[in-house]
């Protein structure tokens, strides 16, 4: 326990963020619970008891709550509270226009979950009743109860960085369904065209040549064989360097060019499948371009925040991954330890144990897919380039007790990493392996 209380570390976090809330939503302040919609608002001001003190429908958008919120505040006052605190769902977009209506006013401005609202219709009157103006008066219940957040209040750079994030993001997972597409049509239509490299999606001289094919067979592959092979290998290291590259592999270029002997395939399928492929490869390679050049930005803005440096001292994680977790997470230092930025991802073990019953630990599940997803995917490269967790890697999947999958090893490293770089961006110290190998309790997601 550490201490004669017998309060544990968790109690003390707990405690201390309660008291963090309670100055905010304090008992001499009124609550101001809103249903936020796109023009229709339900705004509700109530006491500590949840008793309605006043009420209000109005027919606007967000940005023009602003007298609505002075009506508000102005009722608090005339119920005998010194102000009030606004409270919502962060939903959408619109609690941020809340958000800056509320500080212009010097209103504190608090979140409630909508599952902790969802599930607060229910403890009601077991109904599951759902009104924009019942909602607001549960909005402002769970306010007072504490079961409220204050949110993220980023500045300008931190805000951008957390954009260009989310549009990586978007542009990875349209880049996946291109390359998916594609696999599908050449399937479909030329199959001999996927045997020419072992890795085709990964090989830019592959890459190329089946975009001269494509760009010049008008759904044939066979006119492209009419060009002669000098003719073919000089137009593919004229499209080398759209593809990123000015050095080839002359046998994937070759097996691309023979490939145009084996029609196998569909072949009333093929000329409108090729045409096709070619537009879904010109979408690819857009789609690239915009992802290097968003993860430029995104690297320019880690250098704004003097963060370069710091976050590649981890061995095997890149900066454009390192910006990627941190435009998931906002700046760790909202975080009032380590720990919870690991269960904001999700990646913490949920415990399942009750007298003398011990279950099976699993990850949470809860919290930031994004975040998880940034994390996990940051750790496939460290394993193999970073010593301490290629080392932790093979502990994990090999000790005798409770040896753990390579899918859970990844996620209890991926919780290591996380814990790691909240540590490294808030203290400003660079990443110390002595620390970082010595014992620590990575609980397992079993």
């Amino acid at each position: 326990m550490g201490n004669g209380s017998g309060l544990s570390r968790g109690d003390r976090r707990r405690n201390e963020r309660l008291s963090r809330l309670r100055q905010i939503v304090s008992k001499d302040l009124a609550v101001i619970g809103i249903d936020l919609a796109d023009d229709k608002q339900a705004i509700v001001v109530c006491d500590h008891d949840s008793v309605v003190l006043a009420r209000r429908r109005v027919r606007a958008r967000a940005w023009a709550l602003g007298p609505t919120l002075d009506w508000a505040l102005g009722e608090a006052i005339a119920a005998g509270f010194a102000g009030a605190v606004v409270a919502c769902e962060p939903t959408g977009h619109r609690w941020r226009v809340v958000a800056q209506l509320a500080a212009e006013r010097g209103l504190s401005l608090v979140c409630v979950q909508p599952v902790l609202v969802g599930r607060s219709r229910i403890a009601e009157d077991f109904t599951r009743d759902k009104t924009d103006d019942k909602d607001a008066v549960l909005i402002a219940r769970l306010t007072t109860e504490l079961r409220c957040y204050v949110p993220e209040d980023p500045d300008d750079v931190w805000a951008r960085l957390r954009h260009l994030g989310s549009r990586r993001a978007r542009l990875i997972v349209e880049s996946t369904a291109c390359v998916q597409q594609l696999r599908d049509l050449l399937e479909c239509a030329w199959p001999a065209s996927l045997e020419a490299a072992a890795l085709p999606f990964d090989s830019k001289s592959w890459q190329a040549s089946m975009f001269v094919v494509l760009h010049r067979c008008d759904g044939d592959p066979a006119t492209v064989r009419a060009m002669g092979w000098k003719r073919f290998a000089a137009a593919v290291r004229r499209e080398l360097p759209r593809w990123g590259t000015t050095r080839w592999f002359s046998a994937i270029v070759r097996a691309v060019f023979d490939a145009t002997r084996d029609m196998t395939g569909v072949a009333v399928q093929r000329r409108g499948a090729l045409e096709r492929a070619l537009f879904v490869m010109e979408d690819w390679h857009a789609t690239r371009h915009r992802r290097a050049e968003t993860e430029a930005r995104m690297v320019a803005v880690l250098g704004e925040l003097d963060l370069v440096e710091l976050v590649t001292s981890v061995p095997g994680l890149s900066a454009v991954g390192a910006a990627q977790i941190l435009a998931e997470c906002g700046n760790p230092a909202r975080f009032a330890s380590p720990r919870s930025l690991v269960k904001h991802a999700g990646l913490c073990p949920r415990e399942n144990n009750s007298g003398n019953h011990t279950g099976t630990s699993k990850l949470s599940g809860a919290g930031r897919p994004g975040l998880r997803l940034a994390a996990w995917r940051a750790v496939w490269g460290a394993i193999h380039a970073n010593p301490v967790y290629t080392a932790r890697f093979a502990h994990l999947t090999t000790r005798p007790d409770n040896p753990l999958t390579p899918g859970q090893a990844r996620a209890a490293i991926a919780a290591a990493l996380l814990r790691q770089l909240h540590v490294v961006v808030t203290r400003r110290v660079r990443w110390d392996a002595t620390i970082a190998s010595a014992p620590t309790p990575i609980a397992a997601a079993a």
